[in-house]
């Protein structure tokens, strides 16, 4: 019986390398990897030529908003944001939404809203507050893939942050995987009204950032947790993580593109699209976060796709104290790590171990992020060579407000597929996905 689907491309990102190879689906999922040339009988073969082929990009930073804030976001066009830029597994975060996912009631309403709206599979994160510590593992048990905290203050009030205290109980409330926004509060400065990006980036400085990470994993060390630190800025922080994991202490990290990419020398004044909370540091910091996923010590980069409506960004006024600090990137993370990472010698087999199989394996999902049969035939044409400069007209989240708008990159992706099939606008295929790969159909 022939195959569903078979896509050829001299440049298949394998687990074990880049080659030439044929990826055979049936029934959505990869059934087979041939040579590039052998045959095998199908209902559709395609040949990509020399424009590569990915598997999908598991995202698992994802602030969808809806309900609650789907003026913000939704589900609708963050999902078809995501496959447009090659993602097809997101993980959606406990706030932003109302009401957040902090109790299984709120995740119901949470899988409520989604359903049928998606075209990328998407699963959930829990979050830990102030006293739901009780509810935490009815909600691990209701599939969550671990739980949320912030160490300083969120930016929405129906998502306080936890003390250190509060974190350890937390944490042994369920033996979870805890992903921690980690700024130190004491730290942290009130950003006066100024529309220049060095005062904001001087009231979020980066030892915020390195004690924060520093006490967290002192907590995960002695309550014997699993902890991952989100959206790492500071690469000062970084030492502090490889001594932790040379110690045995289960703790990773991940950093987001817009500190892989942009920096704080080149943000105009007024700017205040590239406003995000940790901020977009310097140059030198850059390289070392390069550095640091180089030898492993960060083992993802996910968007943290936080949108918001183009009034709360303070267009007017340029005003970065008023802004909403978040960056909305999943449609461009691909393209902006590519060009960034070629330029810096990495190659393609790199960025999908930070973007696919890195995030897959930190929620758990051995089906998602690697061509290898038995795997969800999730795959990307991504055509590395075209340079461009980006239209934010092109983008596919509710707001095309975006710090890229004009910058040249380079690649393009050409088509995503989920579990075999092409994402298209009008027929969204994704579904809700919980932890231990039970699947809400």
């Amino acid at each position: 019986m022939p195959v569903d689907l078979v896509l050829r491309s001299r440049r298949t990102v394998l687990p074990d390398g880049e080659r030439p190879a044929a990826i055979a689906v049936g029934d959505g999922r990869i059934v087979a990897v041939a040579d590039y040339r052998e045959h095998v009988p199908a209902t559709v073969d395609s040949d990509l030529g020399n424009v590569a082929l990915l598997p999908g990009l598991v995202d698992t930073h994802v602030h969808v908003n809806e309900p609650g804030r789907t003026e913000w976001e939704g589900f609708a066009t963050a999902t078809l944001a995501a496959a447009s830029g090659g993602v097809t597994t997101i993980v959606d975060m406990p706030l932003n939404s109302l009401p957040p996912t902090v109790d299984p009631a709120a995740l119901a309403v949470k899988r409520r809203a989604a359903a049928g709206q998606c075209h990328v599979d998407v699963g959930f994160w829990g979050g830990a507050v102030p006293g739901n510590q009780q509810v935490m593992p009815d909600l691990y048990a209701a599939g969550v893939f671990g739980f949320k905290a912030f160490l300083a203050d969120s930016g929405v009030p129906e998502f306080p942050p936890l003390d250190t205290g509060q974190l350890a109980a937390a944490l042994a409330a369920v033996p979870a995987l805890f992903v921690v926004h980690a700024e130190q509060p004491d730290q942290l400065m009130a950003a006066a009204s100024s529309t220049r990006y060095r005062d904001f980036l001087a009231s979020r400085p980066a030892a915020a950032e390195i004690e924060a990470v520093t006490a967290a994993i002192d907590v995960a060390r002695r309550v014997g947790a699993r902890l991952h630190i989100l959206h790492l800025s500071a690469a000062g922080a970084v030492p502090v993580l490889a001594a932790a994991r040379r110690a045995g202490v289960p703790v990773s990290a991940e950093t987001c593109p817009h500190y892989l990419t942009l920096a704080a020398e080149e943000i105009p004044d007024g700017a205040t699209e590239f406003k995000c909370c940790p901020p977009i540091r310097q140059r030198d910091n850059q390289d070392a976060l390069w550095a640091a996923l180089a030898d492993g010590t960060i083992s993802c980069v996910v968007s943290d796709h936080s949108p918001c409506p183009p009034a709360l960004k303070a267009p007017d006024t340029g005003d970065f104290a008023a802004a909403w600090g978040g960056i909305a990137s999943v449609q461009m993370g691909l393209p902006a790590i590519w060009t960034e990472a070629r330029r810096r010698g990495f190659a393609l087999g790199d960025v999908v171990r930070w973007m696919c199989q890195g995030p897959a394996d930190l929620v758990g999902l051995p089906t998602k992020g690697r061509l290898v049969v038995g795997a969800d035939a999730d795959l990307v044409a991504f055509d590395p060579a075209p340079s461009y400069h980006v239209d934010p007209a092109r983008l596919r989240q509710r707001h095309p407000i975006t710090p890229y708008a004009g910058r040249r990159l380079t690649g393009i992706v050409r088509a995503t597929w989920l579990r075999g099939a092409p994402v298209t606008p009008d027929a969204p295929r994704g579904r809700l996905l919980s932890r231990e790969g039970t699947v809400d159909r």
